[in-house]
């Protein structure tokens, strides 16, 4: 399995600890999880991006 399927539980998993320390509300919890779970796998995308253009032709 490779390394890199383990960062979707990791950023759910940190989502989901970050708002429930954050909000009461189960449906506020999920709601913003999910928002922040997707930004994490775009900030991570964006960084992948960078790193893959940077890279290009060594």
């Amino acid at each position: 399995m490779n390394i890199t399927w383990y960062l979707f539980p990791l950023a759910a998993a940190i989502s989901l600890v970050w708002n429930a320390s954050r909000y009461e509300s189960t449906e506020l919890i999920l709601k913003r999880s999910g928002k922040m779970f997707l930004q994490i796998l775009v900030f991570m995308a964006i960084i992948l991006a960078v790193l893959v253009a940077l890279s290009y032709k060594l």
